[in-house]
């Protein structure tokens, strides 16, 4: 697995994302997205992540879309593997009205934008056009015009978003203060 290792599949930060829409229910989780069965195989993962949700997932998502939610969004195990696979698959974001925790703070510390934004799950249908403003928490329906305000990410975990993920985050600051020892 040490395709998972690598930050290959993290997307340079945007602070507005477009993309289409792909709609999962409430309590998705970890074991839907990362099957156990593949645990070792990221092939198999990546061919069968959500299948059991929706059966052409994964087969059809593409680069730069969306995922709308329900609530607690990645419960379950957690497997650090989750956000990969959907980074991987090339998720741009993630919007649900509620995240596990682990999975919030997984997704966070792997650069993937992730937004909570409550009603999120009524105002949007599978295929749907999505427009994403991370900063503000914003989000407009680009079929029915209608915008949604989410909760703000506070801003130590928006730094770590625009630095790439907190491994680089972290080396920033290292790099930063080791700059600051040598003055």
């Amino acid at each position: 697995m040490a395709a998972l290792l690598s930050d290959k599949s993290i997307k340079k930060y945007k602070e507005n994302i477009k993309g289409k829409v792909w709609v999962f229910p409430d309590n998705v989780d970890t074991d839907v997205i990362s099957p156990s069965q593949y645990a070792e195989d990221l092939k198999g993962m990546l061919d069968h992540t959500c299948e059991t949700l929706i059966p052409d997932f994964p087969s059809k998502v593409k680069d730069g879309d969306v995922i709308v939610a329900g609530t607690n969004f990645g419960c379950g195990s957690s497997r650090e593997t989750a956000p990969i696979i959907f980074q991987e698959k090339g998720i741009a974001a993630i919007i649900a009205e509620s995240f596990a925790r682990i999975f919030y703070r997984a997704s966070i510390a792997r650069a993937l934008p992730i937004l909570e934004v409550e009603g999120v799950l009524k105002e949007f249908q599978q295929g749907d056009e999505i427009k994403i403003n991370i900063p503000n928490a914003e989000i407009t329906n680009l079929r029915t015009g209608k915008t949604l305000k989410g909760k703000k990410i506070h801003p130590i975990l928006l730094n770590i978003l625009k630095n790439g993920g907190l491994e680089k985050q972290l080396l920033a600051e290292l790099k930063e203060k080791r700059h600051h020892e040598k003055d």
